[in-house]
């Protein structure tokens, strides 16, 4: 058997997130009914990471195996001709046997995208801002997350990891244009909902709601109840998955 990384995109506003779900259509129900076609097998995929109902991946990590080796341009094309439009593949890449989608992912960055005018044909892909938030404090506050592992304050309730501990190397606000800023967060690792929980919260510290010293105090008092309300789904991308070269043949 021959192990795969698969490279794809989506638009999740149709899909129940990225995992098989008993009550809705997945990405990952999508991507393993196609593979499973093209190569005559029922064919599983493991993904990097589970973004939610309505989360959008720039770019997303699967591994899947095989029996011998794949020309992988021709499947990656062959793929997109039988997925639907809003997921596409860019490409496959041959890994080592014992190589994991998601234990061998060493961080993950996401992009979280706000802007304060009304846009009609981008909507979808923005959080809407009335007014415009002191982005200056956001960033002074998004910088103590890089002072700390345990994300408790911003993890989804009762979930099954067995940690909460992430290692967030880099968090900012940046502009787009005149009207649209993006957040950019990347780590080792993340928890259930994190990333749009500490957008939601992030948003009340630019508002005047919450102080840098108040943001320090929700991270280091590890109650989700101190937090902010996660921010909407739809704004939010997966942008980049990265792996040691050691993984690749």
């Amino acid at each position: 058997m021959e192990r795969y990384f698969i490279y794809l995109s989506y638009d999740g506003a149709a899909y129940h997130g990225w995992q098989v779900q008993p009550n809705g259509v997945s990405v990952q129900e999508c991507l393993e009914r196609a593979l499973s076609t093209l190569l005559h097998r029922e064919t599983g995929v493991t993904g990097a990471g589970r973004t939610d109902a309505g989360v959008h991946a720039a770019q997303m990590v699967a591994h899947f195996d095989a029996e011998g080796l794949l020309d992988g341009a021709e499947v990656a094309g062959r793929l997109n001709r039988l997925l639907p439009p809003d997921i596409a593949v860019q490409r496959l890449a041959r890994v080592r046997p014992e190589a994991h989608a998601r234990f061998d992912a060493t961080a993950r960055t996401y992009r979280y995208f706000v802007t304060t005018a009304k846009e009609p044909f981008r909507r979808q892909y923005r959080m809407r801002l009335f007014h415009e938030p002191d982005f200056g404090e956001m960033n002074r506050a998004a910088a103590l997350l890089l002072e700390y592992r345990d994300f408790t304050s911003f993890s989804k309730l009762h979930t099954d990891v067995k940690t909460n501990l992430c290692r967030v190397t880099e968090a900012r606000w940046s502009r787009v244009d005149g009207t649209t800023w993006v957040f950019t967060i990347r780590a080792d690792r993340f928890l259930r909902n994190m990333v749009r929980a500490v957008v939601g919260t992030l948003l009340d510290v630019g508002r005047g709601k919450l102080s840098v010293e108040g943001f320090r105090r929700v991270i280091e008092q590890k109650d989700r109840c101190r937090a902010g309300t996660s921010a909407p789904a739809q704004a939010l991308f997966l942008a980049e998955v990265e792996y040691p070269s050691e993984v690749f043949l």
